[in-house]
Parts: C-alpha cells; sequence; structure tokens
C-alpha cells in the first residue's frame, strides 16, 4: 500500500514540475503519464473523467488529477495526487512573492520555449484520443462540430451546452447499439462520504458568508474569499482573474506580476492564491488560500464519483457517453488552436520547435520530461539570437 502512494507522489510531482501551458495541455500531460505509461486507467474512463470534470466548477485539470488518485489510493491518494501537482508551483510562485513582485515582468526565451512545447503536447494527446474516442466517421463529425462551436462560442456555458447536446446526440444515436461492459470503477469510499462531501461543500458556500460579519478574523475573511471564488468558477483558471481582482486588496502592478508568473510556471493557474495569499498575509495566508481555493474540488470530485461510477454503467448513459467522449477530443482540438497554439507562435521559428518537439514526442517517442527541457533549451537560443 506504502508503495501505491509513493507512486501516485511520484507521478504527481512530476507532472507538477513539467506540466506547462495550461488546462488544456495538462490533459494531454496527464493522458501520458497516467494512460500510456502507467496504464492505471484506460482513454475511456480518463475521457469520462475529463468529461465529468469539465462539468464542476473549478480547475478542471486538478480535478481529473484528484480523480485519479483517488481511483488509484483512495482519499489518501487524491490528496497526494493533489499536493504532488499543485505544490511546486504554489511555493515557486510565493518565492515570486517574496522576491520579485516589484519586477512584474517576466518574458524570456525558455519561458517562450515552455509555451510552445504545450502546442506538441496537446497535438499529441489529441492524435492519442481521437483513434480511441473518435474512431469513426459519425464521432469525428461531432469532434470537429464540437471544435467549431467552442471557437465561435468561447464561454463556459458554451462549452458546457456543447458537451450536453453532444451527450443527447450520442443517446439517440448509439442507444440501440451493442454497448461493451463498463469498466468498473473501485473505489474506497462509498455514497454515504459522497453525501457527506455535497453537504459539505454547501454548507460551507452557505454558511462563511453568513458567519463572516461576527467573526473578526483576517484569515476567515481570506478562507470566504477563497472558498467561494473556487466554488463559483466554470472554465478554469483564466476565468477566476477577474474574479479574484475584484476580491483580493492589491494593486493592479501586483495582481499582474503575480499572473505573469503563474504563466510561467507549471501546474495549475488556481495556484495564483498562493501568490496573493503571500502579499497580503505571508505564508500563513498563502496556505489558507491553496487550500481555500481547492477544497471545494476535493468535496465536489469525492461527492460525484462514488454516483458517477454507477451512472456510467447505464446502456443510455454509455451511448451519451460516446458523445460526450467525442465531444472532448473536438473540445481539445479547439484549445490546441486558442489558447495554446495563438499564445505561443508568434514567429516561424516558434513553429520550427513546434516541429521539432512534436516529432520528438511522436515519431522518437521522447519521454514529455526531455522533451519539455529541449523546448526551453530552444528557446533560450532562439531568444539571444
Amino acid at each position: 500500500m506504502k508503495n501505491k502512494y509513493i507512486e501516485i507522489w511520484k507521478a504527481s510531482t512530476k507532472l507538477g514540475l513539467t506540466s506547462f501551458g495550461g488546462p488544456s495541455a495538462h490533459i494531454g500531460y496527464f493522458r501520458e503519464e497516467y494512460v500510456q505509461k502507467r496504464k492505471w486507467l484506460d482513454d475511456k474512463l480518463y475521457a469520462d473523467i475529463v468529461a465529468l470534470c469539465q462539468f464542476l466548477p473549478g480547475p478542471a485539470s486538478s480535478q481529473v488529477g484528484i480523480s485519479i488518485g483517488l481511483l488509484r489510493g483512495g482519499i489518501l491518494g487524491g490528496i497526494i495526487s493533489w499536493i504532488g501537482f499543485t505544490l511546486p508551483s504554489v511555493l515557486i510562485l510565493m518565492l515570486f512573492a517574496t522576491l520579485v513582485t516589484s519586477t512584474g515582468s517576466f518574458d524570456s526565451g525558455w519561458i517562450q520555449g515552455l509555451k510552445i512545447v504545450a502546442v506538441a503536447v496537446v497535438a499529441h494527446a489529441l492524435l492519442g484520443m481521437q483513434k480511441s474516442l473518435a474512431p469513426d466517421r459519425i464521432r469525428i463529425f461531432i469532434a470537429v462540430a464540437c471544435a467549431i462551436l467552442t471557437l465561435l462560442i468561447p464561454t463556459a456555458i458554451g462549452q458546457i451546452g456543447i458537451i450536453i447536446l453532444s451527450g443527447l446526440f450520442g443517446y439517440f444515436y448509439y442507444r440501440k447499439e451493442t454497448i461493451e461492459p463498463a469498466a468498473k470503477i473501485t473505489l474506497s469510499f462509498g455514497k454515504k462520504t459522497g453525501i457527506i462531501s455535497w453537504i459539505l461543500f454547501f454548507g460551507l458556500l452557505t454558511l462563511l458568508p453568513i458567519f463572516k460579519p461576527f467573526i473578526q478574523s483576517a484569515y476567515y475573511s481570506l478562507f470566504d474569499t477563497y472558498y467561494r471564488v473556487g466554488s463559483i468558477v466554470f472554465g478554469g483558471g483564466h476565468v477566476v482573474l477577474p474574479m479574484l481582482q475584484r476580491e483580493v486588496d492589491v494593486s493592479p502592478d501586483v495582481f499582474l506580476a503575480g499572473y505573469g508568473a503563474a504563466q510561467a510556471v507549471p501546474g495549475p493557474l488556481f495556484t495564483l492564491a498562493g501568490y496573493l495569499g503571500q502579499v497580503t498575509d505571508g505564508i500563513s495566508g498563502a496556505m489558507i488560500a491553496v487550500f481555500a481555493m481547492f477544497l471545494p474540488s476535493f468535496l465536489l470530485v469525492i461527492g460525484t464519483l462514488p454516483f458517477w461510477s454507477v451512472i456510467r454503467s447505464k446502456k443510455g448513459i454509455q451511448a451519451a457517453l460516446k458523445g460526450v467522449n467525442a465531444a472532448v477530443v473536438g473540445i481539445l482540438l479547439a484549445a490546441l488552436y486558442d489558447p495554446v497554439f495563438t499564445s505561443a507562435v508568434k514567429a516561424p521559428m516558434d513553429f520550427v520547435i513546434v516541429l521539432i518537439t512534436f516529432t520528438l514526442l511522436v515519431v522518437y517517442k521522447w519521454a514529455p520530461i526531455k522533451v519539455v527541457l529541449v523546448s526551453a533549451l530552444l528557446g533560450a537560443i532562439v531568444h539571444i539570437i
């Protein structure tokens, strides 16, 4: 059992140190590590988890990592998985807050290289997921249609609507087909734990603001702010920024400095909470802000997974998931263009690095961590030249 937790820690920490490029790229890195390399789950189950986490508020990629940890090692496994993936960027951003908040600019060649490699990683993940999740003409059509709609309706509500429509299409188109038996999801906790988790989630969301006027504590106020933001944000880290900027009492320059730093480090953008907490209330503030920001994700995932394992075994749900999984491929295809490609590829030499890193990943089967280092080195060389 201890070996299982050490394995989760090693895998998630490696991802926490190397997963650059935002949520879409994280999905690619996770698939490479957990599906391709370690074979902890297959593409279908992985896509189910990705689709589920797209529905939940909070950081989708972090929730995917927590879910895989929960499947592999129970609640403790989920906690270890989250710490491994999140801690590196939290520590780096706390260091930024302490040492370089006055700079506000983190432009350099190696950072550009890290942005560029995300293009290759997402493209590689997209190819693999298409083969297993959109293997026929109908599902390729669904994927392409969803990619187009995602680009034309670039909102969190639009994305959820696209997934729902794809699920309905899958239900009506595939419900009469023979469905393969669903892979059993084994959890170390059951529905009772899930219900308690949902009660805690809504209880904290409701009661924290009610008691806030009666509890004169900066830390209580900090916890309330970040818990509320982490509970109600759909669409990932970039959506959380305007909400945080309104809620947190720091100057625009200091806030943007932290945003620049968050873009430059691996891991989830929600770890910006560590930077802001450090700026406002020191190390204790950073720890409380990060814990409060991610706690809703834990409660939502723990609350949903025990029911999801039963629901997904139903024939109609599996038919709908065929459409949903194809939609996930389409949404990832849209993300490959915007924001991954558009934010990374600014010049012909950037695309040259994309071609080199994509070839190393797909043709020569290099490990992603090696490709990340090569891309950072090439970005630094191009910057100097």
